[in-house]
């Protein structure tokens, strides 16, 4: 995982460590704060993006496995971008079960379906076989309670969402409803400003909306990453 650029426990005191632990921190801080009764749990968290390509997978897995480091915590990385899934494939994993045929099939339980790692507290769910009811799904009273009982099921439990992108299918808009904490990564010097207009106008009316400005160069050869509160 190192190799390609991941955060890793035995990776040391790298940029892109400090970089996300920055980002998690305000994230965390607000996934156990209180909330209204109607409210969605905040330790369920969304990263999604505008377009392909703007780093949001790769955000996803670093941002879980930052705090999968901490020592309170536990994560659930769900691969929720069932139509282009790429967690798995970005790890070297192959394709197996996971939310689509949770959603699908009732004899399907979690346990059958969700990957240990050798990172303790962190898990994964794939996004599982595809499906062209895949918004249908997500909308559902399944889904509803799917989540709120993987966001209660243990006290210290953050879940994170790899989405898909806003501006190219409904899931994203539909998995955003059930959501405490929703972050947008943005591609610097190549995502427009139309674009992140237009996906904070599918966002409006949902809360805690958080921005991550990917791939900035402040020096040759060096990516960084900034955090900002929408």
């Amino acid at each position: 995982m190192q190799e390609i650029g991941l955060v890793t426990a035995a990776g040391g005191r790298t940029m892109l460590v400090e970089d996300f632990r920055i980002i998690k921190r305000p994230l965390i801080k607000r996934a156990f704060a209180p909330r209204g009764p109607d409210e969605n749990p905040g330790n369920l968290i969304m990263v999604t993006s505008s377009l392909p390509g703007e780093g949001k997978t790769f955000c996803s897995i670093n941002l879980a496995m930052s705090i999968a480091m901490e020592l309170d915590h536990t994560v659930l990385l769900v691969d929720a971008d069932v139509a282009r899934p790429s967690v798995l494939r970005t790890l070297g994993l192959p394709a197996q079960r996971g939310l689509m045929d949770l959603l699908l099939e009732e004899k399907v339980d979690m346990a059958d379906v969700m990957l240990r790692t050798n990172v303790d507290t962190l898990t994964i769910l794939p996004a599982g076989t595809n499906s062209p009811r895949a918004t249908e799904l997500l909308a559902s009273q399944t889904m509803t309670n799917f989540v709120h009982e993987i966001a209660n099921r243990y006290p210290d439990r953050i879940v994170i969402f790899d989405s898909p992108p806003l501006l190219l299918t409904s899931e994203a808009h539909v998995l955003a409803g059930h959501m405490g904490q929703i972050v947008v990564v943005v591609e610097a010097e190549r995502t427009t400003q139309h674009a992140v207009k237009e996906s904070l106008r599918q966002l409006e009316g949902l809360q805690n909306v958080n921005l991550i400005y990917n791939k900035t160069r402040e020096f040759p050869g060096t990516e960084t990453y900034d955090y900002h509160y929408g």
